[in-house]
């Protein structure tokens, strides 16, 4: 669903990071309980994110098996959903498997740009995929997505139409794709040796 984007961080399994972004439009479009939330994915490298993390409460998903912990098992998407209103990240290791909610990036911002009027979430997002090997996938509380690889803004995901306008923050000249009533924004030229088809 997600080509343009899938194709600016290549080195992840793109059934994987298309379901971890389904997963964050879902949340984006939805919010929960007639409000607007806002959360953070990290996909990969989840011993890395580990350990530049600790948790904010006792982790909801701790014990649980594995298969059930899977971003693509319908069941678990409705726990991230009620979790996701809970303070902190989600750990994703890169086979789509929850690893811990509810976690502090412990990451001081150093190194990174982001553009102007975006918080914290999104410059842990930044931070944590320029000291890691992870991507960052920001549901921003204005249910906008944006996506960090290597430090940088990747995409940018705005559900409603009429947000295009006021919430792009990606610089420099864009490509704009249309999935349904979605609006997929990515650099018109891609990073990172990676190809786009057109």
């Amino acid at each position: 669903m997600f080509e343009s984007i899938l194709c600016q961080v290549p080195e992840y399994d793109p059934a994987v990071l298309d379901a971890v972004i389904e997963l964050a439009v879902e949340i984006a479009r939805e919010g929960r309980e007639g409000r607007r939330i806002g959360t953070l994915f990290t996909l990969g490298d989840a011993a890395a994110v580990l350990a530049r993390s600790r948790p904010l409460i006792l982790d909801p998903l701790a014990g649980h098996a594995e298969s059930l912990r899977h971003v693509n098992d319908p069941n678990l998407r409705g726990t991230i959903k009620e979790l996701a209103q809970l303070d902190g990240a989600f750990v994703i290791n890169n086979s789509g498997v929850f690893v811990a909610a509810c976690r502090y990036l412990d990451t001081a911002g150093d190194g990174v740009e982001i553009p102007l009027g975006l918080g914290s979430r999104h410059l842990a997002a930044a931070n944590i995929s320029s000291v890691t090997g992870t991507v960052g996938i920001v549901v921003s509380e204005s249910a906008t997505v944006r996506i960090f690889c290597h430090g940088k803004m990747v995409g940018e995901i705005i559900p409603e139409q009429w947000l295009l306008s006021r919430q792009m923050r990606m610089g420099g000249t864009v490509k704009q794709d249309y999935v349904g009533d979605l609006a997929v924004i990515t650099p018109k030229t891609p990073r990172w040796g990676a190809k786009v088809e057109k």
